[in-house]
């Protein structure tokens, strides 16, 4: 990312469900991604779809555009994997970001050993690891934070520090996804810098500074310039209003007028 940029990944979960209804989503969305001069836009729709945004022969390129991203990938390089993709794969279209972790596939079962190697295999393909972590409940003794530090720590084990520039840190806390409103921005920011501390005490401060760190739950075009500015977030993981074309493309014009006073 660069100075005064910011990132939105648009995660389109299982949606929609036509290739008309998908093109029309990032046709519509590309149009206005031309025009920001400081946002980022990733979109990861389901696999059928990724063609609509990946493309080897842009794969990389720094106009401003819609990027490719996906949802999942498979830390084996090849073999008898029955319904997986390998992030060579990925890389050899021109996918650029995998999201790797989603609660949602950690509660049907994915381990942070699994998170480690996908993260892994995704950044030595060349690709960008978007690593989600998160917090289910929250406890008033502060136990969360114990969680969400050994699950980051777990998901980066042997990660090299060489390839941190490959990386993407994307909190969301399981029990703001999908809820009425998004953690307030005071809260948020708590979480950037413990989060940053994390990263910290395993690569450095400098490094860790580096790092952006995405804010997921509930995010939308209304609260977004707050959650930007007083919770210090480099971006955001959106999930269901990136398939909301209205309302998502307010949210990245949001997030480039806010990138821009930085």
């Amino acid at each position: 990312m660069k100075k005064n940029q910011s990132i939105v990944i648009g995660n389109w979960k299982m949606n929609p469900q036509t290739l008309v209804e998908a093109k029309r989503i990032v046709t519509k969305t590309k149009t206005v991604a031309r025009t920001l001069e400081h946002t980022l836009v990733v979109a990861c729709p389901p696999f059928p779809f990724v063609s609509l945004v990946a493309s080897k022969r842009n794969s990389g390129a720094s106009g401003n555009r819609v990027h490719a991203g996906v949802q999942n990938a498979f830390f084996e390089e090849q073999g008898a994997y029955t319904g997986e993709v390998s992030t060579h794969m990925l890389a050899d279209i021109g996918v650029e970001y995998v999201i790797v972790g989603h609660s949602e596939r950690r509660a049907r079962g994915e381990t942070d050993v699994e998170v480690s190697k996908k993260v892994a295999a995704v950044t030595q393909s060349g690709m960008t690891a978007v690593l989600c972590v998160g917090e289910t409940v929250r406890d008033a003794q502060g136990a969360y934070l114990n969680t969400l530090r050994e699950q980051i720590k777990a998901s980066l084990q042997a990660f090299p520090k060489r390839q941190l520039s490959q990386l993407i840190i994307a909190y969301e806390p399981v029990w703001a996804i999908g809820a009425k409103e998004a953690m307030t921005p005071v809260l948020v920011r708590e979480m950037v810098i413990f989060v940053k501390k994390v990263i910290s005490d395993t690569y450095g401060q400098e490094e860790a500074l580096a790092v952006p760190v995405l804010y997921g739950g509930s995010v939308n075009f209304r609260n977004a310039a707050d959650i930007m500015t007083e919770g210090h977030v480099d971006g955001f993981l959106v999930g269901r209003e990136s398939v909301n074309v209205p309302g998502f493309i307010e949210l990245i014009k949001v997030v480039d007028a806010v990138s821009a006073k930085k």
